[in-house]
């Protein structure tokens, strides 16, 4: 037997500085999507997602929470291979860039091109955003601050984050040496990046105006990859970071037998924001390596809401588990594929949304489903009749129509129209609803002679339903599994090659009572549940907060000795910057008991993520008679109260409980979550 050709796709690696929303969640389900369908169609897939874990961003964010910046990112990364386990994102291999084996590769290849002239060690003077973890120039610049003398003291980079003046010795690559030869690439590989219109934006932008040497080192903080021959100096980002496609592979290790099979990528899939590192800076670093370039580069547009790009600050973020815990995956799957065209921008409204589980899912798709199972049922007996064509005036029509749908999918998803190709099948969907109207089983149902007739229409009906949860089962986890459950036919035999509507196997036994797969929602309730879900980050941490402070008042009363939090109640507000500081985690109990010789207050042993165990006080013991029963519940906590003293023990944080009509009760989280996972 032949072996299967080889695939390769890759998500960008994604900056765990914060929670990722549904924009992120984009690129990693479209890239599942292709994984899916390619190995649906016979391929051997490899299928990489990661995440980049180095930069001063990360090492500030990691002390302004009291951790390590490995123990930050380890439970980080916890958190986004918790978020893909949801979202079922069935990749082969999670990079982490803190990766011993990748650590050892970015070093290699740094001294490889130091020795070979590529990279050389200067100076750098320039304008740098930590947010972005890039260098400016003062003419690239969105805004310029002077001072009073007219001399630039800062300014914005065109993201809108702010700017520092940095001026340290630093390694530089030198990309200038490549820039004719990256010109040649694009023209002789004209569809590297899709859609074509960024290679024009990258040639326009950042070639003609002449490509400058890139700085790949950083003295100012210690987090990063350390060079070998000089460790003084960490690689920067970008190096470190864009290696981590080949390294997954075994590059520079004692097996390179995968990257031999999988190298190059057929495609690596990026957002339009880091387009530039990855169509410039990555094709020359693997061309000074003697590496062949990936086939494909598809930077994708950005999921917008109505006022623009998701922000915390402007209250306006989904994260996907919200979505899924209420509609289930498929209806965010679906939508995400369905809601984004090609290459461009596409926007977030809680109206599409909704109106698309209604319309597309339930009244289309689901209702189908629903009318045929009973249809097979009343009229078959419940079992699928032998498929035969021609035998209504109708059938013609619908076999062209899934024909051609199959060949336009097809053509579609190989080009990762994703959106399109959602469309073609719903012409299938629509044509098949169009048909049961056409043919009248109710009528053909009333006339024996037409026996023939209504047994072919149940197969027809039938059987496009099998070409289409097997198109769509790339998109969708689980309404195939279902549709083919609800059919009689084994969901394992899921198969797209060599489609057709004329392979239904005949005698399968229905479902007697078909389950509606996209119950229909209430519009009005769903579109006001899903615009409080996008401001509840912030109303949440306001609710939190003042539960916090609420119980520190108590428990500061119960001490024997004074908080020192900032949490205190007798301000009616905050500002944000102050409220900003509040570090909210899930932790679970692990242990708790009665303290000695206080009657209202609980011990509690939590593992929130640390290293070892934390110690909480909390006076609930009156309300939890048995506090046993909350062993191995997960709770939330203040993490960041500075330790205090209560009754001769350390206290070392904060629990969150809710209070109604005197009555105290622990805010628990469900079980799923990561102990140490942060609550925004």
């Amino acid at each position: 037997m032949a072996d299967k050709p080889s695939f390769y796709i890759t998500t960008p690696i994604y900056y765990p500085s914060g929670r990722l929303h549904i924009g992120n969640s984009y690129t990693t389900i479209a890239c599942d999507t292709v994984a899916r369908y390619k190995r649906s169609n016979g391929y051997d897939v490899f299928f990489l997602t990661g995440t980049d874990e180095h930069g001063l961003k990360i090492e500030d964010k990691a002390k302004s929470q009291g951790q390590s910046p490995q123990e930050y990112v380890d439970g980080m990364a916890d958190g986004i291979k918790q978020l893909w386990k949801t979202l079922e994102i069935s990749n082969d291999k999670f990079i982490r860039t803190t990766d011993k084996e990748h650590v050892a590769a970015v070093q290699e290849v740094f001294e490889r091109l130091l020795k070979q002239g590529d990279i050389y060690l200067g100076e750098y003077e320039g304008w740098y955003s930590e947010d972005d973890e890039e260098y400016f120039t003062e003419t690239q610049l969105a805004e310029v601050y002077h001072d009073d003398n007219g001399k630039v003291i800062g300014g914005k980079a065109p993201s809108g984050h702010e700017v520092s003046l940095v001026k340290e010795q630093s390694y530089f690559f030198k990309m200038s040496k490549y820039a004719d030869w990256l010109l040649d690439f694009y023209h002789s590989h004209p569809h590297f990046i899709q859609p074509e219109s960024r290679m024009t934006e990258m040639i326009n932008n950042f070639i003609k105006p002449g490509l400058e040497d890139l700085a790949v080192s950083r003295t100012t903080f210690t987090w990063g990859v350390p060079v070998k021959s000089d460790p003084k100096h960490v690689v920067y980002v970008w190096i470190d970071a864009l290696l981590n496609y080949i390294t997954a592979l075994g590059y520079t290790s004692d097996d390179e037998s995968l990257f031999k099979k999988f190298w190059p990528a057929n495609v690596q899939m990026v957002g339009k924001e880091i387009v530039r590192f990855h169509s410039i800076y990555w094709p020359i670093v693997l061309h000074a390596l003697g590496i062949e370039a990936p086939d494909e580069l598809f930077a994708h547009g950005w999921l917008l809401m109505r006022d623009g790009k998701m922000s915390k600050s402007k209250g306006n973020v989904i994260y996907p588990e919200t979505l899924v815990d209420r509609y289930g995956l498929d209806a965010l799957r679906y939508y995400l594929m369905r809601a984004m065209p090609y290459g461009n921008d596409g926007t977030f409204t809680p109206e599409d949304f909704v109106d698309r589980l209604n319309y597309d899912l339930a009244n289309d798709l689901g209702n189908l489903l629903n009318r045929t199972v009973a249809m097979i049922n009343k009229y078959e007996a419940g079992k699928l009749p032998e498929f035969k064509a021609g035998v209504t005036e109708f059938d013609a029509d619908l076999e062209a129509t899934s024909e051609s749908v199959i060949a336009n999918y097809h053509d579609l998803m190989d080009k990762m129209h994703f959106a399109d190709a959602l469309s073609e099948i719903w012409k299938l969907v629509s044509r098949t609803n169009k048909y049961i109207d056409e043919t009248e089983p109710w009528q053909l149902a009333k006339d024996d002679s037409k026996a023939t007739e209504l047994a072919a229409v149940m197969a027809h009906l039938a059987a496009s339903l099998r070409v289409i949860a097997t198109l769509i089962s790339p998109v969708m986890t689980h309404a195939p599994k279902e549709i083919f459950a609800q059919l009689g036919l084994d969901p394992a035999t899921i198969d797209m090659v060599d489609l057709k509507l004329a392979d239904l196997p005949a005698g399968k036994q229905v479902v007697a009572k078909g389950t509606p797969i996209f119950p229909r929602i209430d519009v009005k309730e769903e579109v006001d549940f899903i615009q409080g879900q996008m401001t509840k980050s912030e109303k949440t941490k306001g609710r939190a907060a003042m539960a916090a402070k609420a119980q520190a008042q108590q428990e500061a009363a119960k001490s024997e000795t004074e908080s020192d939090s900032e949490l205190t109640l007798n301000k009616p507000e905050i500002r944000f910057d102050k409220f900003e500081k509040i570090e909210l985690r899930v932790a679970e109990v692990k242990a708790v008991d009665h303290v000695e010789g206080a009657d209202k207050l609980l011990k509690f042993q939590l593992d929130a993520g640390d290293q070892g165990n934390r110690q909480i006080l909390s006076g609930i013991a009156q309300w939890y008679p048995e506090p046993q029963s909350l062993v191995g519940k997960k709770v939330v906590i203040v993490a960041n109260l500075k330790p205090r003293k209560m009754r001769g023990q350390v206290s070392q944080g904060m629990l969150l409980s809710a209070e109604h009509d005197g009555k105290v009760q622990l805010i628990t989280v469900p079980n799923e979550l990561v102990n140490g996972s942060s609550v925004e």
